[in-house]
């Protein structure tokens, strides 16, 4: 589901929410300004809580700058790439309702325009008259008393002059209290979310609850109150201009003459305004339930370790700034990548697997008790744990600004034919760190080749297409096709290729690692046959041949995406 389709799902159901609780709550007492900063609330609420995301700052919180540092020079994001499909009702309905969502939105911000032209039309053309020092706009006999922000319309000559009096009252108090702004942000939310019935139950409560707040004014000035509701039940036959305007005579009738005649609400009733807060609370939390679940337990830990710290015994697993090694991310890999040997005890076995070693690193940058927390082969970990014991002094781990023990997990995995995979992360428990993400480092265990025939899988400087990762994202999107036979025959699934840049950056040896079908291997192989020169790898300062691997994914049902990593 998309981002803005997950927003807008929320916004909806915070309206439906919001509604519900203002008529158990606030739907009979006669607290008017109350309800109406409720009634604004609700909406600003419901339009801001899905952006407000405690995701991101739980994510802020995680020491995960290792991974990503090392990660993101492997991996370039997914393509997406353009093919054509076969008809679909579920693709046409949605296509469908798609179309008729903007088409209602459109009819409903025309009328919207129509409206406020009509008002703004008025206000230019009527002529203006001062009653009791109020400017008013003076409207032909059909059309009834209105407001719109500061304009006050109104016929003189069609009303008695107590009338006018209290017409003038009630929309003296629409203009002063600026209740067109309300009426505004009801109407938007009605455009956008239109097919939400509560969205226009609670425009309905923002136009009674303005209603209500103007009566009540006119009622305190002394004006009798049987004579005034007679009053608005004679005007109720008058025309109005339009919908956005704050009318003197809006319906429902009954319900205003009901509430003016209601018992005065006490004053302790208001408290229960204050349930709102809680309320928003449990939206916001809800909206980021996900990652609050999966992060509890770890900020859990993570808060009873500063205290720990102290006593020098217990490392932490987490620390604000992570231990570094020497030189940074990339000397840790070239570190690895110059010292980890596969032993041929193991190679003659063919044993392969993950090693995880766990180490701490002191508050003087040493590298201490480093263990196997879990164990492939004895030749597998004893290597394993040379190659960490034999680690320089790194930069210390801090926590409020004080060096402090950290624990540090590094994955090493053997394969006996391939390149061995080298992982660091920092983990509270090493069984889930298969789940991390993994760089690969590759290295020579056999005798001595010659560098100008060796191949490489990585090396300390990789490839380059021209253009960087943008301009080679940018070729196969602009380049692969999807092709015909193979969307006819509803032929889909991942192409696997691979390919050698050489050291003069020529792409050769392309061929399919694994295949799906003979079009869809074809057109994996042309794409790859028509790229331009790269700049090539390096290693040790010296231009290389080096492996690169592309899996092209194609689906019916979804835009095809081309994942591009190295193996």
């Amino acid at each position: 589901m998309s981002h803005e389709l997950t927003y807008f799902l929320k916004v909806n159901i915070a309206i439906a929410l919001f509604y519900a609780f203002y008529r158990l709550f606030f739907y009979k007492d006669t607290f008017f300004k109350w309800r109406r900063t409720a009634l604004l609330c609700f909406f600003l609420v419901a339009a801001c809580y899905p952006l407000l995301n405690i995701q991101e700052w739980v994510k802020s919180q995680e020491p995960i700058a290792a991974m990503a540092d090392l990660y993101a020079g492997f991996m370039l994001p997914d393509i997406q790439i353009e093919a054509s499909k076969a008809f679909s009702w579920k693709d046409f309905i949605l296509s469908s309702l798609h179309y008729i969502y903007w088409a209602v939105c459109t009819g409903l911000f025309i009328r919207f325009f129509i409206q406020l032209t009509s008002i703004i039309k008025l206000a230019a053309c009527t002529k203006t008259d001062y009653i009791n020092g109020v400017k008013i706009h003076i409207l032909n006999k059909e059309q009834g008393p209105f407001s719109f922000f500061k304009w006050i319309f109104i016929n003189p000559d069609a009303h008695e002059k107590e009338e006018v009096e209290e017409i003038l009252t009630h929309e003296k108090t629409h203009a002063g209290q600026w209740h067109s702004i309300d009426v505004i942000i009801s109407e938007l939310f009605c455009m956008i979310c239109w097919f939400n019935p509560f969205i226009w139950l609670m425009k309905r409560e923002v136009r009674c609850n303005l209603e209500f707040m103007a009566d009540n004014k006119v009622l305190e000035h002394g004006y009798d109150s049987k004579r005034y509701q007679y009053h608005l039940l004679g005007l109720a036959h008058h025309k109005q201009v339009a919908t956005l305007s704050n009318n003197f005579n809006v319906l429902p009738l009954k319900n205003r003459i009901k509430m003016m005649n209601t018992k005065r609400t006490g004053r302790i009733g208001r408290t229960k305004y204050l349930m709102f807060l809680p309320l928003a609370a449990l939206l916001l939390i809800i909206s980021n339930i996900e990652a609050i679940a999966r992060n509890t337990e770890r900020l859990a830990g993570q808060a009873v370790q500063p205290h720990v710290a102290l006593t020098d015994t217990v490392p932490f697993e987490v620390v604000e700034n992570m231990p570094v090694f020497p030189g940074g991310h990339q000397a840790l890999m070239t570190y690895l990548l110059n010292n980890v040997k596969f032993p041929p005890e193991a190679m003659e076995s063919g044993i392969q697997g993950r090693v995880v070693v766990q180490f701490i690193v002191e508050k003087d940058g040493s590298v201490n008790n480093p263990v196997i927390v879990r164990s492939i082969d004895p030749y597998l970990d004893k290597e394993a744990l040379r190659v960490v014991s034999n680690m320089p002094n790194w930069t210390p781990g801090t926590q409020r600004g004080k060096t402090v023990r950290v624990k540090y997990t590094i994955p090493v995995s053997f394969r006996p034919s391939g390149p061995e995979e080298v992982m660091i992360v920092s983990h509270n428990n090493p069984t889930q760190i298969d789940h991390a993400e993994v760089v690969t480092i590759a290295y020579n265990n056999s005798a001595p080749t010659d560098p100008s025939t060796q191949v490489f899988e990585v090396v300390e400087t990789m490839p380059e297409f021209p253009g960087g990762k943008e301009g080679l994202m940018n070729f196969l999107a602009q380049n692969i096709k999807y092709p015909v036979e193979a969307q006819n025959a509803k032929e889909e699934g991942r192409v696997i290729i691979k390919f050698t840049i050489t050291k003069e950056g020529k792409v050769t040896n392309p061929h399919i690692a694994r295949g799906i079908s003979s079009s869809l291997n074809a057109e994996a192989i042309r794409i790859i046959n028509t790229m331009p020169d790269w700049k090539p790898g390096k290693q040790r300062g010296q231009n290389v041949n080096v492996n690169y691997t592309v899996p092209i994914t194609f689906s019916l049902n979804e835009k095809p995406r081309t994942e591009i990593e190295n193996k």
